[in-house]
């Protein structure tokens, strides 16, 4: 464009402007003559075209006019068809309108049905069913007729539905939870009745005491819980009701669990919370509410103590408290998981344990002690079967025993206390062999000579022996009940008893023999008895070794064997008597010696014993009679301390501060009873003493009256402190009083007034041999 434009520009710029319209003026000539050349060759062609046209067009009105005439036929003709096919076309929409709905019908028809189908499902409280229809509904069927206005008003009220489904299964859920709380105690009595049948059943196979623990399978174990978890079948949609308690109490078979409890409530509403993709928070309610329920579960009533039932029902109560949650746990797959019943069971072990410290430490009746724990080794052995660990209740049995041999010892010192008050301490007469055995039957006794003597005749012992020595057997026995079912060796149940019969002897037994012995009325004879008898009891200990180890196979030489004190406890008791006998005698011969007279200031010289004297010597004779079935140093001990406490007491008498002055003649007459007492010595009231061992318990007074009376001062004071002197037993200090006892401290009672004319220095020769005394005692004693 640019290149011509230049050239133009040139043209017309420049002088060649009339040459260049020359030469194109001539161009256009030359075409114009090429175009009339070209003209004049085609001119006949177009004319020819011409007149073959206007023939065509004649022929062309006179088929426009038959083609007119033909429609115009056509269309009258067709009239009537056009009608039809009007019709027809309105047939065939109509058609197509009905079949589209129709199949719209089909689509929404399911829909309707499903939904009434669940309408009906939550009027009859099927909540799984109900969901699973709701779930199809939503995910199946609504979406292929969404656009409906209906369905819209469906797909809103799901979520309603759904909620109020979880609403009702949760009801449902709370209502199976409070009734598993109100019946806990049933169905832990029916799983602690199957423990005890089982655990009958191994004694009665085996034939023996059940030592060791007696398990169940997991199989056998959950017989007692068979339900199925049955989530679409029209059982488990319906509840039959949560418990089905039996009534009849006397079945021989006792119902397993399947019969008293319906899980279903916890399977549905687990399935509708996972469904509804809640599980979590159903399992933790679920747990928060079983962990409420087991704090009152363990919390014991404050009267538990006071009968059996009290204990079984709280018992009852927590086995099936876990026996439910024990099902759960395999029956749900995690619901509950094995931490979680660890858990739970380790608090109620504690607060059980702790529970049970308390309560049973008000127990004073050992039969009830001895029934806690027989319900406590049940109550483990049925929880052991589902897998809890039980070692820390048998721990705790082993504290409980400790109690029960209290209770024992307090009730067997009630048992001793009657015995022994009620027996009339008398050899036990028997008149016929029939009653000799019953005697030897009771008690081991062998005597060949008792044996041969004809009837009737009498044991040594009185009563109390035999019936004492069953009753320690009766509290061996006692003991062994409380061992059984404990788990624990022949070793352990050995050492057990042996130590609780040690403290039976050395405590009860024992405090029970020394208030008999200490009593205010108890008499010499009595006492003699008790000796007797504790010598009995003492030879019969090792009867009782045997005994015990007949019943436990524990021979008493085994190592770490405990040993039986019985031995001690009655030779300890009888020391005791020995001793009360002594104080007795002594007390006896006290009172005497209270009846004691003597006027000591008489004159007279007398010429017999004072009366209360040989009353005393009388009352010593027959005492030491009844003494003949005494041990010999018993009796010789007894006489000895008697003429002892005898002597010390009639040289006190004549010591004594309130006699101020006495008389010869009043000397004359002591002497006289001292001789009767030495006279007693001599005539052996006791066997077994040699020569005159006896009358030196009366060597003091003798001496003192003999040097008195016959005023051989001079030999006295001569011979002091030699190892042979005549009056070695005289202390100068005891003659002295006595010598001072007779001074003439007045001329009117002077004791020598009716030797004063013959004998005028007596009492300067008193006086002299009193500074004589003086000194010798301020010498020999300074």
């Amino acid at each position: 464009m640019s290149r011509g434009s230049q050239p133009e520009l040139s043209v017309y710029d420049g002088e060649e402007h009339g040459r260049f319209m020359e030469k194109l003026e001539t161009r256009i000539r030359n075409h114009d003559r090429e175009i009339e050349k070209m003209c004049n060759f085609h001119y006949q062609g177009f004319v020819d075209s011409i007149t073959e046209l206007l023939k065509v067009r004649g022929e062309a009105q006179k088929l426009k006019n038959q083609v007119t005439d033909t429609n115009r036929k056509l269309q009258h003709e067709g009239k009537e068809l056009v009608i039809a096919m009007e019709e027809l076309k309105q047939c065939r929409l109509q058609q197509r309108n009905i079949s589209a709905t129709v199949d719209k019908l089909m689509l929404c028809l399911p829909v309707l049905e499903m939904y009434s189908k669940l309408r009906d499902q939550m009027k009859t409280k099927r909540h799984y069913p109900a969901l699973k229809t709701l779930e199809h509904l939503e995910h199946t069927y609504l979406p292929q007729v969404s656009h409906y206005r209906f369905c819209k008003v469906m797909v809103d009220n799901i979520p309603k539905l759904r909620e109020e489904i979880k609403d009702v299964s949760m009801s449902d859920l709370k209502d199976f939870l409070e009734s598993i709380r109100k019946h806990s105690d049933k169905i832990g009595e029916t799983a602690m009745k199957q423990a005890q049948q089982q655990r009958n059943l191994d004694n009665i196979v085996l034939q023996q005491p059940r030592i060791g623990s007696k398990r169940k399978s997991k199989k056998d174990a959950y017989t007692i819980f068979d339900t199925e978890i049955e989530s679409t079948s029209p059982k488990s949609e319906q509840d039959s009701g949560i418990l089905d308690v039996e009534d009849e109490e006397d079945d021989e078979e006792v119902p397993g669990a399947q019969d008293l409890v319906d899980f279903s409530p916890v399977y549905r509403c687990l399935h509708i919370y996972s469904v509804l993709g809640a599980r979590e928070t159903f399992e933790n309610y679920y747990r928060k509410q079983r962990r409420k329920q087991a704090r009152l579960v363990l919390q014991p009533p404050s009267n538990m103590h006071e009968t059996l039932d009290g204990y079984r029902k709280y018992f009852n109560q927590i086995v099936g408290f876990f026996v439910v949650e024990d099902h759960i746990l395999h029956t749900t797959q995690g619901l509950v998981n094995r931490a979680y019943i660890d858990e739970l069971w380790e608090m109620a072990l504690s607060k059980t344990i702790a529970a049970l410290r308390t309560h049973s430490s008000y127990c004073s009746d050992p039969n009830l002690v001895l029934d806690l724990k027989n319900l406590i080794v049940l109550f483990a052995d049925t929880l052991q079967v589902y897998g809890f660990p039980v070692n820390q209740l048998f721990d705790m049995l082993l504290e409980i025993r400790d109690q029960y041999s209290e209770t024992l010892l307090k009730k067997w010192a009630g048992i001793f206390r009657n015995i022994l008050d009620s027996d009339n301490y008398s050899p036990i007469p028997v008149t016929s062999e029939e009653m000799y055995k019953k005697v030897v039957g009771q008690f081991p006794f062998q005597d060949t000579e008792l044996e041969k003597q004809p009837f009737p005749k009498k044991f040594p012992f009185s009563e109390f022996v035999p019936k004492v020595y069953n009753q320690i057997k009766e509290f061996i026995y006692a003991c062994l009940k409380f061992s059984e079912d404990l788990h624990l060796s022949s070793t352990e149940v050995d050492d057990m008893i042996r130590k609780s019969t040690n403290l039976l002897l050395t405590r009860t037994l024992s405090n029970s023999l020394q208030n008999v012995i200490k009593r205010k009325n108890i008499g010499l004879t009595e006492l003699v008895q008790i000796i007797i008898n504790t010598t009995h009891l003492e030879k019969s200990c090792k009867y009782l070794e045997e005994f015990i180890t007949n019943i436990t196979n524990v021979l008493p030489e085994t190592v770490h064997t405990t040993k039986l004190y019985g031995t001690t406890t009655f030779k300890d008791a009888r020391h005791a008597a020995e001793e009360e006998i002594y104080t007795n005698l002594n007390q006896k011969i006290d009172q005497f010696l209270q009846l004691a007279d003597y006027d000591w200031m008489t004159g007279d010289l007398g010429n017999k014993a004072s009366d209360y004297l040989v009353d005393l010597i009388a009352f010593l004779r027959s005492t030491f009679a009844v003494f003949t079935h005494l041990p010999g140093k018993v009796a010789q001990t007894a006489c000895m301390s008697a003429c002892k406490h005898l002597a010390t007491s009639l040289m006190q008498l004549l010591l004594e501060a309130e006699v101020r002055q006495l008389t010869l003649g009043a000397l004359q007459q002591f002497n006289l009873d001292v001789r009767e007492c030495e006279q007693f010595a001599r005539s052996g009231p006791v066997p077994g003493f040699q020569e005159d061992t006896l009358q030196l318990a009366f060597i003091d007074l003798r001496q003192l009256l003999d040097l008195f009376i016959q005023w051989d001062w001079s030999t006295y004071l001569a011979d002091y402190g030699q190892p042979n002197c005549k009056y070695l037993r005289v202390n100068p200090v005891t003659a002295l009083t006595l010598l001072e006892k007779m001074k003439d401290t007045s001329r009117k009672n002077n004791m020598f007034a009716q030797f004063r004319k013959n004998e005028r220095d007596k009492q300067k020769l008193i006086d002299t041999v009193a500074k004589q005394l003086r000194t010798l005692i301020s010498t020999h004693h300074s």
